[in-house]
This record gives structure tokens, C-alpha cells and sequence, in this order.
């Protein structure tokens, strides 16, 4: 009787220990997210020319950043779903010795973006030679007879009015 209250107890001590390793159906496992999140319309936005500060506000810090090459910072990012297999995405953006972004490497690379393609705009992101960074492109003057014609003689033809000041306050008794 004692024998087989101490088997029982120990097949069911057993029994509970492999249960324990095991995963149960319908339980919630997390998803485990790690590094910088980086999206496309992240990388449209990055430019030739563009300062590290410019990068860093567009991109967030770099998880990376090589002590023997400091022209150099990797952006990476993993996302295991719960229970399913490990995506994990790479960006590493290069600038030259005077500080400005030279090129990017990676998973991502410039082109359209879902913003872009909602709204039907370009994915260039190509610089043209000519164009100088800091430098603004030359406005084309309107068409005659056009609307954003007649929209900049009315913001030419507007009269400006100056903001009354009030008169200071007395401050003696």
C-alpha cells in the first residue's frame, strides 16, 4: 500500500514535469521585438549630403556605431512572432570625413513608398548634379491665364496692415 502510494505520487510528479515542458494549444506567446525600427518611408527620406543630425532626427540612434570606423552606423531590427520564425532586417548608412550621408547598404533601399504609391507621387530620390545641398531649385514663373497665376497677383496686390502696439502701462504711484 505504501509502495504504491509513493509510485503514484511519483508518476504523477513525473507526468506533471513533462507537462510543464510542454506547450499547451491556444496559449499566448509574445512577440519579441529588438533594435531600431526602420521603415521605407524612413529610408525615402533620407538624402545625399544630409548631416549625421539630420540622420539621427530621421532615423532614431544607431544601435551600432563602429569605434574603428565612425563614418559608419548600422540600424538593426528583429521581430520574432510568438512561437514562429525570426525576421530580422539590416540598414548600415555610410557618411563621408566632412559628415554627410554618402550611401546606404541593407535590406531597405530608396524607392517607393506605400505613402507615395497612395497618393501617386515619384519615388526619385536620385540628386541631381547641379543641385548643391542647402541650395533651393529656381522657381518656374506661372503660366498666364493659369490659376496659381491669378492666386500670386492676389498675394501681390494684398495691403499690409501694421499690428497696433499697446501704450505702456504707468508704473509710478
Amino acid at each position: 500500500m505504501q509502495n504504491t502510494k509513493l509510485l503514484l505520487t511519483s508518476l504523477t510528479f513525473v507526468g506533471l514535469l513533462a507537462l510543464a515542458g510542454c506547450s499547451f494549444p491556444g496559449v499566448y506567446k509574445i512577440d519579441i521585438q529588438q533594435g531600431n525600427v526602420v521603415t521605407q518611408d524612413m529610408i525615402d527620406q533620407l538624402r545625399p549630403g544630409m548631416t549625421r543630425r539630420q540622420v539621427r532626427f530621421i532615423m532614431g540612434n544607431p544601435l551600432l556605431q563602429d569605434t574603428f570606423n565612425t563614418n559608419r552606423w548600422d540600424y538593426l531590427y528583429s521581430l520574432q512572432p510568438g512561437g514562429g520564425q525570426r525576421q530580422q532586417e539590416r540598414v548600415s548608412v555610410f557618411f563621408n570625413d566632412s559628415d554627410q550621408l554618402v550611401s546606404l547598404s541593407g535590406d531597405f533601399m530608396p524607392g517607393v513608398s506605400r505613402d507615395q504609391e497612395i497618393l501617386g507621387g515619384s519615388g526619385d530620390t536620385t540628386v541631381s548634379p547641379e543641385a548643391q545641398p542647402g541650395q533651393q531649385p529656381a522657381e518656374q514663373p506661372a503660366q498666364p491665364g493659369s490659376l496659381e497665376e491669378s492666386i500670386q497677383r492676389e498675394i501681390d496686390t494684398i495691403e499690409t496692415t501694421p499690428v497696433p502696439t499697446p501704450a505702456p502701462l504707468e508704473t509710478s504711484p
